[in-house]
C-alpha cells in the first residue's frame, strides 16, 4: 500500500497534470535562445545533463539544492516544465510524483536512467527495518535506485543520455557524443581510483545510516550494513538496531557513517553503543557544499572509506 504522504502527492500531481493539459499544446522542446530544454529529476541527473549538454541545453532540476529528493512534490510550474521539455531525465520509482507527471506529460520525451543498467534488488530483509511484510521500500518492484554511486553504471547512463540528446537535437549530435566520451573517460579514471585504493583494507564491511551504497559496495567487493533501508524515511526496528550493533562489534568497525540530508541521530546512537566515531558518507542525492560536484563528493567518499576501513593501497 502506498504511504499516505506519497498518496497525497500522487493525487496532487494528478490535479496539476489536469490543469496543465488544459492549457494548450506542448512547446517545441527548445528555449527561445535555441537551447534544448532538459528537465532533470535530482542532482546526479542534473550533473549529467549539464556536463553532456554543455551550452547547447538549458537544464531545469526538479529538486532544489539541499532538499531530500525521495518524496519531492511538484508545483504546477514544474509540471509545465516537464510538459514543455525536449527531454526529461529521471529515475523511475525513485520519485512517484515525477513518475506520474512524466507518464502523462512527457511520453516519448523521457529517459529513465534505471532502464539503462541492471538494477540491484533492495534489501531483502525489509522486515528487519520495521516494514510490514511484503511492503517494498522502492516503488519499482523492490529495486535499489542509487545507480549513480557506481561510476561504471553511471558512465553507461551518460552514454545513453548523449544518444537521446542527439536524437532530440541532431544538429549538435557530435558535440553531445564528444562531451559524453570525455565524461566517460573521467568516470573510468574514478573507477580505477576506487578499485586501487579499496583493494587492500583491514575490513571490507562498512556501516551506514541509509542503505544507499550497495552499488558502490558491489563494484568494489565491500559489504554495506545499513541502519535504515533504501528509503531514508524508514524506521529501523529495535531488533535491527541490535543486529547492526552486533555487526559493528564483530567486524571491529571504527566508524558509523551518516549522510548530509538526513538526521545523524540513529548513527550517533549506534556509534556510542559500540565505541565508534561518526563520519559523513554522501549518497549524492543533493549537493550542499558550494563548489562541490559529483567528482569531488565521490572522492571525498573514497577518502572517508579508506580511513574507516584502514586501507593501505
Amino acid at each position: 500500500m502506498m504511504p499516505p504522504r506519497r498518496l497525497l502527492a500522487a493525487v496532487a500531481v494528478a490535479l496539476l497534470i489536469g490543469t496543465s493539459a488544459a492549457c494548450g499544446d506542448k512547446a517545441s522542446g527548445f528555449a527561445a535562445d535555441g537551447r534544448l530544454d532538459v528537465v532533470t529529476a535530482f542532482y546526479p541527473l542534473r550533473f549529467l545533463g549539464e556536463r553532456i549538454g554543455g551550452d547547447a541545453v538549458a537544464v531545469t532540476d526538479l529538486t532544489k539544492p539541499g532538499a531530500e529528493p525521495h518524496d519531492v512534490e511538484l508545483y504546477p510550474r514544474q509540471v509545465g516544465e516537464i510538459s514543455d521539455a525536449g527531454l526529461v531525465l529521471y529515475l523511475k520509482g525513485f520519485q512517484p510524483a515525477v513518475d506520474q507527471a512524466v507518464a502523462q506529460e512527457a511520453t516519448g520525451r523521457a529517459l529513465d536512467a534505471g532502464s539503462v543498467v541492471e538494477l540491484l534488488a533492495a534489501d531483502a530483509h525489509e522486515d528487519e527495518h520495521g516494514h510490514e511484510p511484503g511492503e517494498h521500500e522502492h516503488a519499482e518492484g523492490g529495486t535499489d535506485p542509487h545507480v549513480w554511486l557506481d561510476p561504471v553504471r553511471f558512465a553507461a547512463v551518460a552514454d545513453r543520455l548523449a544518444e537521446r540528446l542527439a536524437q532530440a537535437d541532431p544538429a549538435r549530435a557530435d558535440a553531445y557524443r564528444a562531451r559524453a566520451a570525455a565524461l566517460h573517460a573521467q568516470l573510468d579514471a574514478l573507477d580505477a581510483e576506487f578499485a586501487t585504493r579499496l583493494r587492500t583494507c583491514e575490513r571490507r564491511e562498512f556501516i551506514t545510516s541509509h542503505t544507499a551504497f550497495r552499488y558502490l559496495a558491489d563494484r568494489y567487493g565491500l559489504t554495506e550494513v545499513g541502519i535504515t533501508g533504501v528509503s531514508p524515511e524508514s524506521e529501523p526496528s529495535p531488533r535491527h538496531l541490535v543486529h547492526v550493533a552486533e555487526q559493528a562489534r564483530a567486524t571491529g568497525a571504527t566508524t558509523i557513517f551518516f549522510e548530509t540530508l538526513v538526521s545523524p541521530k540513529v548513527a550517533d546512537t549506534i556509534a556510542r553503543e559500540v565505541g565508534a566515531r561518526t563520519a559523513v558518507l554522501d549518497p549524492l542525492e543533493g549537493i550542499t557544499e558550494p563548489g562541490a560536484d559529483y567528482f569531488s563528493v565521490m572522492r571525498g567518499n573514497l577518502s572517508a572509506l579508506t580511513a574507516a576501513l584502514e586501507c593501505t593501497s
